[in-house]
Parts: C-alpha cells; structure tokens; sequence
C-alpha cells in the first residue's frame, strides 16, 4: 500500500542532468568532496571504503553498498578512517583532467595498496531545494547489498546506469538522467522498507489513512481541498484526521497542500511560454493576485522574479565542472 502512494507522490520526479565519474584508487586514500547542488550518490567494487561527514561517524561501505546524499553535503572518502584527505578539486588539478559536463570524469590515485573501483554521481533535480519528498530525506542514506529490502532490480539498474555513463554512446545523457530517476526511486523504496523512523512527509506517507490523502492531493493540488475533503479521502473524522497529520507530517492539513502547491508552481514558472492565470489555475488558485501572495509568503519573492532567479539545472551541472577547470587552470599559471 505504502509503496502505491510512493509511486503517485513521485509521478513528476525528473533528473534534469547527470555527471558522473570512475575512480579507480589504491589505499591509503582519502578524497575531501565539497558540497554541490544536486544529490551525490556513490557505490563501489573491489574493496570497502569509509565516508564521513560533519554529524555523523565513519561509515564502512561494503562491495555493491549503495549511499545517497539527497542534499549534496559536503563528505569525505576514504580507504579507512583517519587518512588525511586530499580536496577533490586540487586532485583533479593535480591530474591535470580537464572535467567536462558530457563526459563522465575518470581518475587513478592512491598508495599502491588495496585497490576500490568507486563510481560516483551527481543528480540534479529540478527545485530539489523546495520539493516535499526532498525537505525530508535525511542527509545520508545508505543501502546495503545484503538488506532484505533490496532485491536483484537495484543492482540490475545500477550497473545499467554504470555502462550507460561510462560508454558514452549517442544519446547517453538521455538514458543515464532516466536511468537516475529509476535508481533514485528503486532506492529511496528501499530506504523507507529498512529504516526504523521516518519523519515528517514520509511518515505521514507511510501511514494508510494519513498517507492516502497525501497522495491525493500530490496528484490532483488543483482541486477544492479542505480538511473535511482530505479527512474524507482519508476515511477519517476532521477532528482526529487534522490532529493525525499534525502528528506525523508536523504541519497542517493546509499548510502541506499549499506548500506542495507552490512547489509545482515553480516548476511551471520555467517555462516562459504559460500565461501566469494558467499557472494560477492549475494549482488551485482562481485569480493571479491570491496565487501572488501565495507564492510571495511561499518563496519571499514574486513569482516573475523568483523564474528569473532560478538557476537552470544544466548549467548548475555545468558549473560544477567548469569550477574544477579554472582551478586546474590557476594551479598551471
């Protein structure tokens, strides 16, 4: 039941752009990855490794592990815990590997010891930043080979993703950006079916009667909702329906619907050709000035303004790469 509501709260979930790379590393080793805006995945072969970040302890990663960091934080990796890391970016440098955005980036280190085979990615996602699923993804999951959770179609799809972004063949980037969304709801289905807790959206999802609800309105945010509708939908009295969803979600029946509402809005914003009252419209909203102020308390800016503001995902991708270029440029001048 849970994993149908998870299927019509991920129906819009699209990566717009997708940069991968192959490091093949013999320890001692340790690699300092800076923060970016998308969300990194690594995996590897041939041997463990650790990654660590700030609030949370060294993490052993076994052969065909799976981590995810939805947010992008800032991490580091390592052959074991305690090895002094070498900052990413100087490595490239160092390499002097140009880094390009179509094509996947490949690099050899290490002290000539145990060798890992690590494949990494960034994922970016359209308004990750602002999305409900994405407000609530904890800052690391990792998903063991080994769970009970995982069956054959994880690892079936990953080294799929790997040959599709390693061989480079016409129309790669298409099929490793759908490939990406597939890997991302494969995994975040296995997150959900092995935690202990969840917290906010996603406990409310995992929920029958609360999560029903959720999904309905992710589905259809353009309609008349009100608590009695939602309550409804759910199966459930007003009373006890608003105080379920406050306990599990952390926020009102109405504060969820408005804030996803406007999540949607803002992906239709990039697309310049939409008049603003359609827009309006297809969240729910009758007339441009109440979908304004909305969309003002929402964002903090006009919803013009918030489009122009907004950062493309192909050039956020591209400017991770382009960053690693004018480093190694300034190391050689």
């Amino acid at each position: 039941m849970a994993m149908d509501l998870l299927s019509a709260a991920l129906a819009d979930l699209r990566a717009d752009a997708v940069v991968t790379g192959h490091f093949s590393l013999s320890a001692p080793w340790a690699i300092a990855k800076p923060a970016v805006e998308g969300a990194a995945f690594r995996t590897g072969f041939g041997g463990p490794f650790y990654i660590s970040m700030d609030g949370v302890d060294p993490l052993r990663v076994e052969v065909g592990d799976f981590v995810l960091l939805p947010h992008g934080h800032a991490h580091v990796l390592g052959s074991a815990p305690g090895v002094e890391p070498v900052p990413f970016d100087d490595l490239v440098a160092g390499a002097g590997i140009s880094p390009r955005f179509d094509t996947p980036l490949r690099l050899s280190v290490g002290g000539g010891g145990a060798a890992s085979e690590l494949y990494t990615g960034i994922i970016f996602y359209r308004e990750a930043v602002r999305n409900p699923l994405f407000s609530v993804l904890p800052p690391l999951i990792h998903v063991r080979a080994n769970d009970p959770a995982v069956g054959p179609w994880l690892a079936d799809t990953l080294m799929a993703f790997i040959r599709e972004s390693m061989a480079c063949q016409p129309g790669w980037a298409v099929a490793a950006a759908r490939l990406a969304d597939v890997l991302f709801v494969q995994l975040l289905r296995a997150h959900l079916a092995s935690a202990i807790s969840h917290t906010g959206w996603l406990r409310g999802l995992m929920d029958p009667q609360i999560g029903r609800a959720i999904a309905q309105l992710h589905r259809y945010p353009e309609r008349e909702w009100t608590v009695e509708s939602l309550a409804a939908t759910a199966g459930m009295s007003r009373s006890r329906f608003s105080a379920r969803f406050v306990e599990l979600v952390e926020e009102t029946p109405i504060g969820h619907l408005t804030a996803y509402r406007m999540y949607v809005a803002s992906g239709a914003l990039r697309d310049s050709r939409r008049r603003l009252i359609e827009i309006a419209t297809s969240v729910g909203y009758a007339s441009e000035k109440a979908f304004i102020r909305a969309f003002r308390r929402w964002s903090g800016m006009a919803p013009k303004q918030y489009a122009r503001s907004v950062k493309d995902p192909y050039y956020v991708a591209q400017s991770t790469v382009s960053a690693h270029s004018e480093i190694k440029a300034r190391v050689r001048a």
